[in-house]
This record gives structure tokens, C-alpha cells and sequence, in this order.
């Protein structure tokens, strides 16, 4: 087949979607596909055999000064991208509809030259997707979580009427369900987020596929002959992202009876503020660690350094760090928000599993935990072994292949 996927954001550190298309093109590769990627930036990084088409996004909804390039002194002045500058000082973040936008008109051009069997979008059902449908080529799209998980998350901190009605602009909730309901088909990574989608867009559960997502255990593996630190605990995620639920972890920290000590890897998220002024205010400076952004064999060794995964999400779709942990026989302690369960699996088997927002009972599952060493190991080793038969990148790609053709000979 010759494949196109669409990627409003291309780069695996921009999170889980850039890790998905990287992934599923690598394997649609290897399975001797042709695989074409529309990506806005930040943009994918070379892959052999995937052939990369860039798409621009001026950012402008994160820029506050320096809008005019001078290279291009009337760039912003052009229909859309002063459409993109508009809506983002209004506080409407525009970047997927303006990418469906562009990837239209890149695809127009593409097609010129290309016959792609099938488009594969990846989390952006804009409103330019309706175009894209036009073209003729079957169109389906994966859809990790719908949208109204984020802005739900952020409405359970407190926060003024002007902040409250930013984040109502914000998710562009309207259009995703509008064009969601257009697809032939939806794709998501666990039946959870199926659930949601079917409750948030009003999408058919027969329109819906599951498809878990995969995690390279080759690259993700326990390093052997690396000290552990003692009482460490780590956090993967946007600590700005609330459904994170970053605030729940370092309360836990206020209560756990071990002294721990915690990194955080973040990947340098903008704007950091919140979780810095919470760690003044609950009195845990120089127990929190930042590493930015670091590169996979750096966090590798920090899992294999660590004595426990810590993720007190209030909702994932899939949950990469909690496979990743897992991948590298690091002990979970999670909460069962959303597909976390589906991902982690049995509780004191292959990980520990507490309420979400509960901060006591993370805290009791941290002590239990670096007070039962021989456990952890024995769960190490299951969550493993879990990942090693349920979640591999190769039988996400097979799966997906077979969709393909149910889609492509549907449409003919």
C-alpha cells in the first residue's frame, strides 16, 4: 500500500502522538509499505524508508512578541495565517484547524504526483478534513482521547471567570465532534477511550476500533548493573497538563512515612509555574528534580535508577510512561482513571493500582511498595512480561493494515 499519515505535530518529544506516528510508520515500513507522513512542526525526525512532508505553523497562540518574521515581513498578513494570529490573541488555540487546512492543500499537491491507497490522520479532525474527504482517498483518523477529558481536568482547579472562559475558547470541542461524526472510521489505543469518544462526540461504538498501541522493548529495557537510589520515585509527563494529576503526587509526598525523593521528566514543558510554586507551598524543595528534555538512553537509565514509576493520572487514554516503566521492570503504582488499568493490568501483579485524585492512597501504595522490595521485583518482571505479549508496535501495524483494506475495499 502507499500510506499517508497526518500529524499536526510531528515530533515524538511533543508527546504521545508523535511517538505513535514514528512508530506505526517505522513498522508499516518494515512490513513493505510505502509511508508518506504530513506533519506540522515540531516536525518528525528522519526515518528510513518515510518520506516527510512539512507543513508551517507560526505558533502563534505561544509567542508573545516578535509575530512578523523579517524574512517574510507580510507572511502574517496572508488569509490564514492571519486568521491563526486572530483567533490565537483571542485565546482559541488554531493550530488543528489550520493544520487540516494545510494538509489539504498539501495533499491536493501530493496527489498530483502520489496515489495514496489510504489518508491516516492522527488526533486533528479539523474542519479541513472535509475538504481532504473530496479528494477521494479513504480517510480514517485515531482519535487517543477526545478533547473534553482536557478541558474537564483543568475546571477542578480553582481559577477566576477570565481563565475559566480562556479555557472554554480553547478546545476546539465543536469542530472535533462535527468532523469525528464525518470519518468512515475511528481508530482509538484502548476500549476506554472508546467509551469517551462514543460519550463526548456521539460516535457509533460500531464506527470505533481498538487498536493498543505498542512500546519498544528493545529500546525499553531494564539496564542492568545500574545502583538503585533509595526511596526515588519518577514522574513522565507534562507537569502542566491537569489531567496529569501532578498536584495529587507531590501531596502524597507530604504524607508517605519514606522520605522520597522524586524526578520528574517533563520534556521542558512551557510555562512551567504551577508545580513549581505547589512544591514551595507544600514544603519539598530539594526533593523535586527537573530534567527537561532528555534524550531516551538518559531516561532509560533513570527508570532502571529509580525504585518506582509513580503516575497519578486522572485520565489517559493509553498511557505511555506507565508501558515504558513497565517495559524497563520498573514497578507502577497508577491510578485506575481512564485505560490505565487496560494498560498496567492486575493489581499487585503487574502494578498498584489507586483511586484517582486520592493522594492517602498513594502515598500508602509508596510505602507499601519501598517497604516490599521482593515484590516489587516479582512485579517488575510481570509488567514485563505483560508488555512483551500485549503491546508491540509490530501488532498495532498489523492490525492497522487490516483496516486498511476493510476501509480501501469498502470505498471501492
Amino acid at each position: 500500500m502507499k500510506i499517508c499519515l497526518l500529524s499536526y505535530r510531528g515530533n515524538p518529544y511533543c508527546g504521545g502522538q508523535g511517538i505513535y506516528v514514528m512508530y506505526i510508520a517505522r513498522e508499516l515500513v518494515k512490513l513493505g509499505h510505502e509511508v508518506h507522513v504530513v506533519a506540522g512542526p515540531p516536525y518528525p525526525f528522519d526515518e528510513e524508508g518515510v518520506v516527510i512532508h512539512r507543513v508551517s505553523n507560526h505558533n502563534y497562540f505561544n509567542k508573545k512578541k516578535d509575530f512578523i518574521k523579517p524574512h517574510k515581513p507580510f507572511a502574517t498578513f496572508q488569509p490564514l495565517n492571519f486568521y491563526e494570529f486572530v483567533a490565537a490573541k483571542m485565546g482559541i488555540f488554531p493550530e488543528i484547524e489550520t493544520f487540516s487546512i494545510r494538509a489539504f492543500f498539501k495533499l491536493k499537491e501530493l496527489l498530483k504526483t502520489h496515489k495514496f491507497d489510504i489518508i491516516h490522520d492522527n488526533q486533528c479532525l479539523g474542519y479541513g478534513f472535509l475538504l481532504i474527504q473530496r479528494l477521494g482517498v479513504p480517510f480514517i483518523s485515531t482519535i487517543h482521547h477526545p478533547l473534553t477529558i482536557d478541558r474537564s481536568t483543568w475546571f477542578e482547579y480553582p481559577s477566576d471567570f477570565n481563565i475559566k472562559m480562556r479555557r472554554i475558547l480553547y478546545y476546539p470541542l465543536l469542530m472535533q465532534k462535527f468532523v469525528a461524526n464525518r470519518m468512515y472510521k475511528i481508530i482509538t489505543v484502548s476500549h476506554n477511550a472508546a467509551i469517551e469518544i462514543n460519550k463526548a462526540f456521539g460516535v457509533k461504538q460500531k464506527n470505533i476500533n481498538v487498536i493498543y498501541n505498542g512500546m519498544d522493548s528493545s529500546l525499553f529495557y531494564p539496564v542492568k548493573g545500574v545502583q538503585k537510589k533509595k526511596n526515588s520515585i519518577i514522574f513522565v509527563g507534562n507537569v502542566e497538563d491537569r489531567k496529569k494529576g501532578v498536584i495529587y503526587l507531590l501531596k502524597a509526598m507530604t504524607l508517605t512515612k519514606h522520605k522520597v525523593s522524586l524526578t520528574i521528566v517533563d520534556g521542558g514543558a512551557p510555562n512551567r509555574s504551577t508545580v513549581p510554586n505547589l512544591i514551595n507551598k507544600f514544603g519539598l524543595n530539594g526533593r523535586v528534580t527537573f530534567t527537561g528534555k532528555i534524550p531516551i538512553d538518559k531516561l532509560i537509565r533513570l527508570y532502571s535508577r529509580n525504585e518506582i514509576a509513580v503516575l497519578p493520572s486522572l485520565y489517559e487514554g493509553f498511557g505511555f510512561p506507565a508501558a515504558e516503566a513497565m517495559a524497563c521492570e520498573l514497578p507502577v503504582l497508577t491510578t485506575t482513571a481512564g485505560a490505565l488499568p487496560e494498560v498496567v493490568g492486575e493489581h499487585m501483579k503487574t502494578g498498584y493500582l489507586v483511586p484517582p485524585r486520592d493522594a492517602h492512597a498513594i502515598a500508602e501504595g509508596i510505602d507499601f511498595l519501598l517497604d516490599n522490595p521482593d515484590l516489587r521485583r516479582e512485579m517488575g518482571k510481570a509488567a514485563r512480561k505483560r508488555v512483551l505479549e500485549v503491546f508491540t508496535w509490530e501488532n498495532a501495524a498489523h492490525e492497522l493494515v487490516a483496516m486498511y483494506d476493510e476501509v480501501i475495499n469498502a470505498h471501492r
